[in-house]
């Protein structure tokens, strides 16, 4: 393969792009906002050049990275000579089904299709095109360009010699795949969404506040990140989109949704992205926002 296009310049998008470009390969970001695709590239280059200041790579490797990648808003030319595209759109089953119907009307029979779903059902996906047995599932991991876990999930008809293919790619990106098979959520949010889920309800129960729950997780389970921080950088209103999945595609009650998560997005506290999650990053740096309430709460209880 030489040819990838990936659909979506946003975090993940931009992050996959980054991937590819660095290994050499063509890539088109396409997205159907001009303004997102030059924020894409400004996004990489920034950090390309943090790769160059930690001496990762070269000036010379920033420049062929970046010549290697072609900005575009027309999806049908973007993908006409595709031999891999990578969906990375909004984590929405409707909008994925309409990229894919379009993608399988004008991309080559030999390509590849691939989403970068975290949890939506790829048989579902690959059952809106005529090529289901070349649809598959690249979970990569944020940030795409440190992260080496890529989960390669094969639908019900994805073919051996595709899955293959995209395992051998992982590896040629300097990433580890591994392959699992299509349930909700895979192997990574389905534990970890409930893990999360988890650790909002015990601080709406008044068990702890969120930098306790924070620390235990951090000091006693040595996680890099506490949950309720993680949550916040992957986004709550993701979060609750993940664990809806996993209560519909189950139909077990251990996965509903905390209440206080669904709160916290219907008021718009998404984490990071909207400045204000668990914690409060409108500052540009981290602080507690919800300690004060959950702390009489606890003293409450007590």
């Amino acid at each position: 393969m030489k040819n990838i296009t990936v659909i979506g310049s946003g975090t993940m998008g931009n992050g996959i792009a980054h991937a590819f470009a660095q290994c050499g390969y063509n890539v088109n970001l396409v997205d159907i906002n001009e303004a997102a695709l030059q924020k894409a590239i400004a996004t990489i280059t920034k950090n390309l050049d943090r790769q160059i200041q930690k001496a990762v790579i070269t000036e010379e490797a920033k420049t062929a990275t970046l010549k290697n990648i072609s900005i575009q808003t027309d999806l049908a030319k973007a993908a006409a000579n595709a031999d891999l595209v990578v969906e990375a759109a909004s984590e929405n089953i409707d909008i994925k089904f309409k990229i894919f119907k379009q993608l399988d009307e004008v991309c080559p029979p030999h390509t590849i299709l691939a989403s970068n779903t975290s949890s939506i059902s790829i048989t579902q996906i690959a059952a809106v095109t005529k090529r289901a047995d070349k649809v598959i599932g690249m979970h990569f991991m944020n940030p795409v360009p440190i992260m080496k876990l890529v989960e390669v999930i094969r639908g019900y008809s994805t073919s051996d010699a595709v899955c293959d293919l995209i395992m051998e790619t992982s590896k040629k990106l300097h990433k580890i795949p591994v392959e699992v098979n299509d349930f909700p959520g895979f192997v990574a949010n389905k534990i970890l969404m409930p893990m999360i889920n988890e650790a909002v309800i015990t601080l709406n129960e008044g068990v702890a506040g969120v930098e306790e729950i924070d620390t235990v997780m951090k000091l006693g389970m040595a996680h890099p990140m506490g949950p309720l921080q993680l949550a916040d950088f992957i986004g709550l209103d993701v979060c609750l989109n993940i664990l809806r999945v996993l209560q519909d595609g189950f139909g077990n009650p251990k996965y509903a949704p905390c209440p206080l998560l669904i709160n916290m997005v219907t008021a718009g506290h998404l984490g990071v992205k909207s400045g204000k999650g668990f914690y409060d990053y409108s500052s540009g740096g981290k602080e507690l926002i919800l300690a004060d309430r959950f702390k009489k709460k606890i003293n409450a209880t007590v």
